[in-house]
């Protein structure tokens, strides 16, 4: 039996992801946590499972803080409302990043994967999880920003760019201007590489929205909805983002 932990903090859902694991005759639910503090506690006093659901953002704080403080060598299969959380869930041992409702299929999905990594169903290392999930990240596709007391969804195809200011990044949408939790660097790893390109050390553009670019003396990209006049792409980026336009 495949020993399993639920981290969920809204009723209705625990009991919706209780039944569909209910299918998997090979999964053991051995507890329900449903805060970050009893999640603490829980893996301070019971040997840890083989595999977790988790959902990220509890009432009292985010999950991650759980596996900061008690590191764990089971795979965790995150299960949330919103994606932004998706590279910091890759460095804690995620295997599978589903985005509620959850459907079916994706769960089915994510089990048969944790079962391909493990077949006889042992733990391995974080650095074994680490490699074996390199190359099956997700790419962010909406990002959840703050408005005053309020939480608003931005999808990514809405943002023209991704920039850099007084050591903090923003989002550059059609209506506003948004500060967001990421660095540069973070959002470089997670964004469709195919829709994103970092021209210099303060931006990452959309080509969604790319209105203009002209070629002398340098690449200077004008964008819709940016209030600047033009981005340079800086000269050591200028033949890689020659071919990310030939894409």
């Amino acid at each position: 039996m495949i020993k399993t932990v639920i981290i969920e903090d809204e009723k209705p859902a625990l009991r919706k992801l209780e039944r569909m694991l209910g299918t998997f005759p090979d999964i053991e639910i051995v507890a329900r946590i449903e805060s970050v503090e009893e999640g603490k506690q829980w893996f301070s006093e019971n040997e840890h499972p083989q595999l977790i659901f988790s959902d990220i953002v509890l009432g009292d704080g985010l999950s991650f803080d759980i596996f900061q403080e008690f590191p764990t060598r089971a795979f965790i299969i995150y299960t949330t409302a919103f994606d932004q959380y998706t590279l910091k869930a890759f460095k804690l041992n995620s295997i599978d990043y589903l985005l509620k409702p959850i459907l079916d299929e994706d769960l089915a999905g994510a089990v048969e994967k944790f079962k391909s990594f493990i077949p006889s169903g042992n733990a391995v290392s974080s650095q074994e999880i680490k490699q074996l999930i390199k190359e099956d990240k997700s790419t962010l596709s909406r990002i959840l920003v703050k408005i005053g007391y309020n939480l608003k969804i931005v999808q990514t195809h809405e943002v023209s760019c991704f920039f850099s200011e007084n050591k903090i990044v923003y989002l550059q949408t059609k209506e506003r201007t948004y500060p967001s939790d990421f660095t540069l660097d973070e959002l470089a790893d997670v964004l469709d590489d195919n829709k994103f390109f970092r021209v210099n050390r303060q931006f990452i553009i959309n080509s969604d929205h790319i209105k203009n670019i002209h070629t002398s003396p340098y690449y200077k990209v004008e964008l819709e909805f940016q209030p600047e006049d033009e981005i340079t792409v800086s000269r050591d980026r200028v033949k890689d983002f020659k071919d990310w336009l030939m894409r």
